[in-house]
């Protein structure tokens, strides 16, 4: 995954955005729920906060407080040391998290969680709570698909194609599958839940 994601980062933001092989998906209501999402971490209490997988740094930069991102892929690492430049940026393994214990208040991670299968779901949640009390997860909602997960073909600008594995989730599942915890948003597209 780490080569696919190297190779992705110069256009990993389209996704969000909506543009290049992006442009002519049919989201309804992305764009308010993009924003939405974008409050619900907006609105995060300040805190140490370590971003696990954080990618080109896209939600990162919404977070408050002292942040340090973590991501396998140098390429993400230098868009989001861009974008964010207050915050620390490391490249790691986000199942083996290089930090002592309770080095943080909260873990943050934005669409990672629902690429890992089971075994790997159960090591970063070891991690997670190793390293900080706190957990906050984003990813993509069942709203708007009935799968549950998924091999996804993924096809990049320079026209190479990647599998990759996905799940979605009911806030609720998600929430009992952390552990328990809080519900901050359950939408059509994403959900965030607080453990």
């Amino acid at each position: 995954m780490k080569a696919y994601y190297d190779r992705r980062a110069p256009e990993y933001d389209e996704w969000y955005e909506g543009v290049g092989l992006f442009a002519e998906r049919d989201r309804p209501g992305w764009e308010e729920e993009l924003s939405a999402l974008r409050k619900v971490v907006e609105a995060l209490p300040p805190k140490r906060t370590l971003d696990v997988a954080c990618g080109t740094g896209y939600l990162t930069r919404h977070l408050r407080g002292e942040v340090t991102g973590l991501d396998q892929s140098t390429g993400m690492i230098e868009i989001a040391r861009t974008r964010v430049p207050d915050a620390e940026f490391i490249v790691g393994d986000g199942l083996e998290l290089p930090f002592p214990d309770l080095a943080f208040d909260r873990v943050f991670t934005g669409h990672f969680y629902g690429h890992l299968d089971l075994n790997d779901r159960r090591a970063f949640l070891r991690e997670a709570r190793r390293v900080a009390r706190e957990l906050v997860v984003v990813d993509a909602s069942r709203g708007h698909t009935g799968l549950e997960e998924e091999v996804q073909e993924r096809i990049l600008n320079d026209g190479s194609r990647w599998e990759v594995y996905k799940r979605y989730f009911e806030p609720e599942a998600l929430a009992r599958e952390l552990g328990g915890g809080r519900v901050l948003h359950a939408g059509r597209w994403f959900v965030v839940v607080q453990a």
